[in-house]
Formats: structure tokens, sequence, C-alpha cells
């Protein structure tokens, strides 16, 4: 071994203490996710263990963007009309079902609804840009989740499972198929001003190793700078965090020749991979390159900005993007709900429709798989306020709800499934959320049943022990 340069470090100072006063300068946006690899990580984030077998099977999507609108999209508003509540408008229904909360008659929609395309599916005028592309879309109107309540119900949706958190659908897909671009983390989590602290599980790696958690970007800010935290080191220039890193590289070799731990490995590549990401990280997240046209096309808010940037990342080879909305106001309107789903679909209607425009010109659409939706419904009764009155809101429903999915081996213009007449429950074709989990992998060329990871003594997988492909909407 050559002789490291630097001998009266390697006699002054061990290993731990050159850690911490060494100025690397990591980009903040894999602070805590490299970290974490560092620390727990079991494979290289390049070569996720079960990665040589993967794909099971030709894929049809590469990648995958994911919106999910956090609080509860009522399916009665958007993709799911239902004429029937017009008709018994104000009376009791006899078909009710126990949800969290009083409701009381059929409440139909304040919004019109509309065929469009040549399939001819009915959208709501809150998404008629987004419907623009319905012969694209397939709509599963049947879902159903298992309890009525937010937390259980996001996990159930992002984890696979409602009672304990898991690891995510993003992290599942990183550690079977990896990452196409080595110096960005494969699965990130935009959700603009933040979240709560019990959100974080939705993106986490679970039992699975670390390397293979969401990287969580707050995408308020504008300038990369502030966008993501500490991507440059004013103390220390580039060339001088590389010869740190060098060293510190010589003296984990020194270390690692005495003893043999892949997690050793792990740590030196969660480090360089944090050092690479000052550059393209800077790169990927600077919209300043964009034309105006394309900018235009997203729209000036912070949805549309963060939704530009998904599809940034997702041309330079990330895996998996999930786009949160609703995080400081969610869609779980139990009051005025006309107000609130028309302020909350303007935000993101826009920037879905242009995402799905960009990614046709860019050849990208036929490989991306696109999925929107919450983790419940909404009731089709109004709900009550203590003392009996009207709050013109809508109550959680997990009976039946409404998600869609386009591009990566999607048959577009379809319908699968269907609520009863006012919306309740789903009685045709009722589909599971790990029904939906499965389908996602089958689209990525993975088995659901064959992509498992063993932990405490047994091999888990995303779907546990259910779900099935959806074949009617798969192209």
């Amino acid at each position: 071994m050559k002789p490291i340069r630097g001998q009266m470090f390697q006699q002054n100072l061990d290993r731990r203490s050159m850690l911490f006063q060494s100025s690397l300068g990591l980009g903040g946006v894999a602070l805590t996710t490299m970290l974490e690899s560092a620390l727990r990580a079991e494979t290289p984030l390049s070569k996720p263990q079960g990665s040589l077998s993967l794909p099971h099977h030709p894929p049809k999507a590469k990648r995958v963007i994911h919106f999910f609108l956090n609080g509860g999209p009522s399916h009665v508003d958007t993709f799911d009309p239902k004429p029937a509540l017009v008709t018994h408008a104000g009376k009791p229904l006899s078909d009710t079902l126990t949800t969290e909360r009083k409701t009381g008659a059929a409440f139909p929609s304040p919004f019109a609804f509309k065929k469009y395309g040549q399939s001819g599916i009915e959208v709501s005028e809150l998404f008629e840009k987004t419907a623009a592309h319905i012969d694209d879309i397939a709509v599963i109107r049947s879902m159903y989740a298992q309890v009525p309540n937010h937390e259980p119900s996001l996990m159930l949706m992002n984890c696979g499972d409602s009672v304990q958190p898991r690891p995510s659908v993003g992290s599942w897909v990183l550690y079977g198929l990896g990452s196409e671009n080595q110096n960005l983390p494969g699965f990130i989590a935009m959700c603009p001003f933040g979240y709560p602290i019990k959100d974080a599980e939705n993106w986490q790696s679970g039992f699975l190793p670390g390397a293979f958690q969401g990287t969580f970007v707050d995408p308020q800010h504008r300038e990369v700078e502030r966008l993501i935290e500490n991507i440059t080191n004013p103390r220390i220039k580039y060339a001088d965090q590389k010869r740190q890193l060098d060293l510190l590289r010589q003296f984990n070799e020194l270390h690692r020749s005495q003893r043999f731990d892949e997690r050793l490995d792990a740590r030196i590549q969660s480090f360089e991979l944090a050092f690479r990401m000052q550059k393209d990280a800077s790169e990927a997240f600077d919209l300043s390159g964009e034309s105006k046209s394309t900018l235009d096309s997203y729209g000036d808010g912070v949805h549309g900005r963060q939704t530009l940037i998904a599809r940034r990342l997702l041309e330079r080879g990330v895996r998996y993007v999930q786009l949160w909305h609703g995080a400081g106001q969610p869609w779980d309107n139990h009051n005025a709900i006309e107000a609130s789903h028309r302020k909350l679909s303007a935000e993101i209607d826009q920037p879905i429709a242009a995402l799905m425009s960009d990614l046709k010109q860019r050849g990208m659409f036929e490989d991306t798989l696109i999925v929107w939706g919450g983790e419940f419904g909404r009731t089709p009764t109004v709900e009550l306020s203590g003392d009996g009155q009207s709050t013109l809101g809508r109550d959680h429903n997990h009976y039946g709800f409404s998600v869609w999915l386009a591009g990566g081996g999607i048959k577009g213009g379809t319908v699968y499934g269907a609520t009863d007449e006012f919306g309740f429950r789903a009685v045709d074709k009722p589909t599971s959320v790990h029904d939906l989990h499965a389908t996602m992998l089958h689209l990525l060329g993975i088995d659901h049943e064959r992509l498992t990871y063993r932990y405490a003594g047994r091999d888990f997988r995303l779907t546990d022990v259910h779900g099935k492909v959806i074949n009617e909407i798969v192209a």
C-alpha cells in the first residue's frame, strides 16, 4: 500500500475524529438518507441484493412517478360520477356505511362531469386538463382500503401494511431494480412546505437496507442553494473536498484490509455518492435551462415546479419519484368541499397534464408509469356537525374510491370496476391496495410474489400474502 498522505493525521487522529472534523460538504438532499445508509446498508446501492436476477420478465415501464393526494380526494367529485346522487339529493339513503363521523342525506357533486376523448370516460371539471389525456389513462373505480383512518391507510397505500411500518413501495422498487444514475438517489419524495414527522414513515426503507430509503426534498424554494441545503460548502473548494475524500478512502481501505465487513463498503459508497451529488443534484434541480414554454406549461406554482423537477429527475435515471400534494392543506375536506377541492385541484391539474404532454414529446411516456390517488375516498352523503347540521363536506370512505394509472404498459381509455350507484362501496371487481401494488411491480418487470426479503426469520414482500395483477388494465 502506498504511504498515506499526512501520516501525522494517522498518528494523532483516529478515523472517527477524522470523520467528524473533515468538511466534506455533503449535499443536504442526500444527508439523512446517506448517513443512515452508512450505518445500515448491507449492500451498495448500485447493486442492491436481488438486482442480478431482476427483472423477472420484460418490463413495460422503467420508472414511476406517483402523485399522492394526501387526505383522501373525493371519488364522486373527480373520476366516479354518480347521477343517482342528484336524483336523491337531500334524501336519506338506506344503504349507508359506518365511517368515522355521522353523515346525513345524499350529497350530489357540486362539480360538472362530462365525457372526454374517444373513450368517452366521464371526468369532473376539477381535472379537465388531465382529462384531455383520458385515452391514455386507466381509471380504477373499485379500490378499497381497510380502515377509515388516515395514518393506517397512508401506510397501506405507501407501504403495503396498515398496522406496522414496512418498506415503502419506492424502497421495494429500488431494492429490486437498483438505480440508473449512481450520482443521484434512486428514490425521491417531494413534499412542499415540509411534512408531519409521522408522514416520513411513508417513504422509509423499513427492514430493507437504509440505502433504499426515500430521500426527502422540500421543493418550495426556487434557488438551488435553498432547495438543497448544504449543496455547496463555502469553507472549502471542491478539489479540496475531493482530496479529503481520497484521504478518508485510504483510511477506510487500511481499516478494511484488516477485517471484512460489507457495511464498510456501503459506508464508503454513501459518502462518495453524496460528494458526487453536489454537481449532479445542482443541475437536476436547476430549472433555469428550461424553455419559457415548458415553464409556462407546468405553471409557476410550487406544484408546477416540483412536477417539472420530477421530470428532470426521471430522465436522469431516478427510479421512483413521489410527489405529495395536500401537506399544508390536505384533501381531507370535511367542510366546504366545493371550495377546498376546487382550490386543491387547480394546483395540480395543469402540472399533471403538462407532465404527460412533456413525457410524450420526449419519448418517455411509454416507459414511465404514472400513478394518481390518495389513501381512500369520501362519502357520497354529507357530513354532519355535532348538532346535526350539514357541513357541506364529506367524511372518509375506505369502502370504495378511485385511483388512475397512465403511461408505461397501461391500457388507456379504460375504466376498471365500479362502486354502487351512490358511490358507497366497490361492488364490481373490488380492487385491493395489494392488487394495485402487484400491478405496479408487474409493469416494472417484477413478479410481486418473488420479490422478497428475509427478515426476522421469514420472507417478506410488499404484497404480503395478497395481491393479483390487474391484467385488464395492462396493454
